[in-house]
């Protein structure tokens, strides 16, 4: 390489850092003023001064009369129908038998209801709407060239044995409970 178009580059170059270390010296901001807008909140009110004031207080009238008494109001409510609504909507499932757990990494255990797989998407995503239309939690994921249809998540397992059993009466559907994964 040449001689003087080393120096010429390396003095390039020393001139850049000088520059790099003077320019922010030169160009400390001293110059910039803040744009000052005017304030459009009214100044704060004086306090006012509390005058003395004592409550006052009139006697009551030695002879005035309580009001008369009334009848209470009465509600009769038909026991029987309150009776076989609670029943209807009691759960049929123990709490205490199934309850939920945590994994080694305080993770909820949670189920789901693989009904379904399909190489077709259409197929999949036509088994999704008709059970979305029923009013299930329906998803579909591509696991391994097939298309999954699952129902659920759940925490409490014989939830979704319970549902398992219905989607087979209605759809004709043989599932299968798996563990909920969110991959």
């Amino acid at each position: 390489m040449d001689p003087q178009l080393k120096k010429r580059i390396i003095g390039g170059c020393a001139l850049v850092i000088v520059g790099a270390a003077v320019l922010p010296l030169l160009l400390d901001g001293a110059g910039y003023r803040e744009r000052h807008l005017e304030s459009r909140i009214p100044p704060a009110p004086e306090p006012a001064q509390l005058a003395d004031v004592t409550p006052r207080m009139e006697p009551l009238a030695e002879h005035a009369e309580p009001a008369p008494a009334t009848d209470p109001a009465v509600v009769r409510v038909a026991v029987e129908p309150v009776e076989k609504a609670i029943e209807a909507a009691a759960p049929t499932l123990d709490p205490t038998e199934d309850t939920p757990t945590l994994d080694q990494e305080g993770v909820p255990v949670a189920w789901t209801l693989q009904l379904a797989s399909f190489r077709d998407e259409a197929n999949a995503r036509a088994l999704r709407s008709e059970l979305l239309d029923a009013g299930y939690k329906v998803y579909i994921r591509h696991m391994a060239g097939l298309v999954k249809v699952f129902v659920g998540p759940e925490l409490q397992r014989s939830r979704l044995e319970a549902l398992q059993a219905t989607l087979k009466q209605e759809y004709a559907l043989d599932g299968i409970v798996v563990r909920f994964t969110t991959q």
